[in-house]
This record gives structure tokens, C-alpha cells and sequence, in this order.
């Protein structure tokens, strides 16, 4: 079947989410929604989250928030508290959808129990990427969240592999897009404040997406900033936007920040941390910044590799597996051992010093990154949807 054609069938979809906070899996919902609703098909929003603050960003696709219940002390309390509340705010509107297509283990497990309990709907999740518990049930929670869908979908081959070898389970491989026209270019006046504002205004800065937490790789990625700053004059500098999560990082963002001094480092002036910011925000850093630094060690997709691309920016990344699938070595990223400091230095120093090199992966990134549009995305949801709707 034809794209055109299983829009023409497409059943009604409830795409459904944990949090209204700018983490990669809530863009990717967000983004494909409208996507989804720009090609007329019948597509909603559902999350957790307080109806008054509403979500990051402005989102054109309808949308329905369910409020949470206060925060428990801890992560496993948390987890089954939202799952109780995503449940029955998705038992109010299961009359209303043919298929709710989770994006995270909370949502999941909430969807699961909702068709458990009669409800004629269809439950599709969207494995991003499998989260490291530590106690036992939270690590079975998980595991369920993966077993109970009606059917599964990645965004890579490398977690299409990863759910098959360690779950016994299999899935579609649906990529991530990326909206091109996200972040437009600033004028240098723009730039210029932003830099100011930052106290990094004749720096060279490298922009980090996501915070201080261990899948990010921040640990390696402030140990090759030392190496860089005690090396280089100027001295480069780091900015880190985000930083929201359902988990509680802070014991790990307090011992990597507590090691700066030893670095070399000093938070605010090598280091800024810029905290969770508006995407108008998020687009001026992008458009602001001079590379991306990207290290993590382990990812879905890496949607902020894409987003940095779609805004001209250079890319350092480590070398993973997921990120292979679609980045070249010194055609489309600098890319470095993963875990490794002093390779990740090394690729760091090379977009300090080698503005052609810059220059070549700006270009490959303005090749690479209409490959993986929300239009492809929504064309491959569609048929997958009326695959399932018969």
C-alpha cells in the first residue's frame, strides 16, 4: 500500500507521552503529531502534565494534558504514581481512539492496563531507548513496557538489534525526523547577545544538548574540556542547555561539577550552565554556538546531532553504534571513542583548529539532514497504522 493510500484508512491515533519537558522523546512527539496533523490525519497529544503551563513550546496538533500526582521521594514511586494517573486519564478518552502509540515505558505500561481492562484500542510504543534501573522493579516494570504493546517500533537498526538480542522481541525501524526549519539563522547582532550574555563572546564555544547526566557522556566530555583549556589559548568554552528528567541525576551532576577545580575548570566562566530554556532559546544557542559536542554513550537516535546539523552547526560525537548508522567520519562528524577523554579531546581540538574542516561537515550536514524528514516519518507511521487497523 501506497503512503497516499494508508493515509486515506489511517485509524485515530492518541500519541502519548510521560512529560511536557524538552527531552528528546517529547520532541519526537510533538514533531510528528503535527506532522501528522499537517497531512489531515486524525492525530491527538496526550501527556502528563499541569494544563495551565501546557507543553515547552507551542504545538499545533490538539492536545490533552493529565494532571500528575505531587512528586513521591522516590524514582520508583514516581514512576508507578504517573503510570496510575496516565491510566485513567487514558481510560476517559479510549472510546475516542483506535490506537494509542506510547513513547516511553510510563505510557506504555498506563495503555497496556487501559486495552487490558476492554478497551477497544490497539497499543503501539516507541522504544527510544531502554533506561538503566536499578532496582528490581523498576527493571521488571521496563521489561513489561516492552513484552505488553500489540507492537513495537525504534528509531535505529542498532536498538531493532538490542530488543531482539535482549528481549527476544521485534520491532520497526522508524527514524527520527528533524524539522529543517526549526532553528532559522540569527543576525550577528543576535548571536553577538547571546555570546555576551554568556560572558563567551571571542570564545570558541561548544554546545552541549541535554544536561549533566551519565547516557550524555558529561563525565568524559568536562575531562576533555580541562585537557582544551589548559592547551589552547583562547581557551574554548562549554555551554550546557537542558538538564530535565524524570530521573534524579543530581548525585551524578554534583560530582562531575565538583571535579571542575581539579580540571582546570570554573563553572561559569569555562563551564555555563544554561539550565532548561524555551526553544526560541534552544534555536539561538544552536545558531550562536561554534560545534556541537555530543558524547554520549548511549542514544535512541541522537535527535540534537540532526537539530545541530539542520542549524549549520559542526559535530564531535562519539563513536556508537546508533550513530554510525547515519554519521561518516570527517564527512558528516567528528567522531571519537566513546568513553574515552583524550580521543575526545582530540576531536574537540580539531574544530578549534581546522576551519575547513568545520566548513566540510557544515556541508555534509546540509546533505544529511533531508533524508530524515517528518514527512518520511509520518508516511512510514501511516502505513504502519493501517497495517495494523486491518
Amino acid at each position: 500500500m501506497n503512503a497516499a493510500a494508508a493515509r486515506a484508512e489511517q485509524p485515530r491515533v492518541a500519541l502519548v507521552s510521560y512529560s511536557t519537558k524538552p527531552r528528546g522523546g517529547v520532541v519526537h512527539t510533538l514533531s510528528l503529531a503535527e506532522a501528522m496533523v499537517d497531512r489531515a490525519m486524525p492525530a491527538r497529544v496526550v501527556s502528563l502534565g499541569d494544563p495551565e503551563q501546557g507543553f515547552f513550546r507551542p504545538v499545533r496538533a490538539p492536545y490533552s494534558l493529565i494532571s500528575a500526582s505531587p512528586p513521591a521521594d522516590t524514582l520508583e514511586a514516581r514512576v508507578f504514581a504517573s503510570i496510575d494517573d496516565l491510566e485513567a486519564g487514558l481510560s476517559r478518552i479510549a472510546g475516542e481512539v483506535d490506537i494509542m502509540h506510547t513513547q516511553d515505558c510510563i505510557s506504555a505500561r498506563a495503555a497496556a492496563r487501559v486495552r487490558d481492562a476492554g478497551a477497544g484500542v490497539q497499543v503501539v510504543r516507541t522504544v527510544h531507548h531502554v533506561d538503566d534501573f536499578h532496582t528490581a522493579a523498576l527493571i521488571d516494570c521496563q521489561r513489561k513496557a516492552i513484552e505488553e504493546p500489540d507492537h513495537l517500533v525504534v528509531v535505529s537498526e542498532d536498538w531493532r538489534n538490542r530488543l531482539q538480542a535482549d528481549y527476544g522481541v521485534d520491532a520497526d525501524v522508524i527514524h527520527n525526523g528533524v524539522d529543517a526549519a526549526r532553528f532559522p539563522p540569527v543576525d550577528p547582532r543576535t548571536r553577538a547577545a547571546v555570546r555576551e550574555r554568556a560572558g563567551v563572546a571571542s570564545r570558541f564555544v561548544f554546545l552541549a544538548v541535554g544536561g549533566i547526566e551519565p547516557r550524555k557522556g558529561s563525565v568524559f566530555l568536562l575531562q576533555a574540556m580541562g585537557t582544551l583549556v589548559r592547551e589552547l589559548d583562547p581557551p574554548p568554552a562549554l555551554v550546557v542547555v537542558g538538564g530535565h528528567s524524570f530521573q534524579d541525576y543530581r548525585r551524578y551532576r554534583d560530582e562531575v561539577l565538583a571535579a571542575l577545580p581539579d580540571l582546570g575548570l570554573r563553572l561559569g566562566v569555562d563551564v555555563i550552565l544554561a539550565g532548561s530554556i524555551d526553544d526560541a532559546e534552544l534555536g539561538e544557542w544552536y545558531r550562536s554556538a561554534d560545534a556541537l559536542a555530543f558524547p554520549s554513550v548511549k542514544e535512541g537516535w541522537g535527535l540534537a546531532v540532526l537539530e545541530a546539523m539542520a542549524a549549520d552547526l559542526p559535530v564531535v560525537s562519539s563513536d556508537i553504534a546508533v550513530l554510525r548508522e547515519y554519521l561518516t567520519p570527517d564527512e558528516t562528524a567528528v567522531m571519537t571513542r566513546v568513553g574515552d577523554p583524550a580521543s575526545l579531546a582530540d576531536g574537540m581540538r580539531r574544530l578549534v583548529t581546522d576551519g575547513t574542516l568545520r566548513t566540510t561537515l557544515v556541508r555534509g550536514g546540509r546533505g544529511l539532514v533531508p533524508a530524515f524528514s517528518w514527512e518520511r516519518a509520518v508516511d512510514e507511521h501511516a502505513c504502519l497504522y493501517a497495517r495494523l487497523s486491518r
